[in-house]
């Protein structure tokens, strides 16, 4: 019980004293450029779905 107890412990040390939190604002900075990361991969994912979704059609066409 007592290994439990001292794991607890380091870890409640490690995350108030050693970790370093991102600030208000690097934290918004980070999110933008989440989303716009995702935004750009979603346009690109979905362009090449309707590419190819035209080029099998035009060879089944065939």
């Amino acid at each position: 019980m007592n290994k439990i107890k001292a794991y607890f412990e380091e870890v409640s040390n490690e995350l108030l004293n050693k970790v370093t939190w991102p600030t208000w604002s690097e934290l918004q900075e980070s999110a933008i450029i989440v989303m716009v990361a995702s935004i750009i991969i979603a346009l690109v994912v979905g362009a090449m779905d309707f590419g190819f979704n035209k080029l099998m059609g035009l060879i089944y066409s065939l």
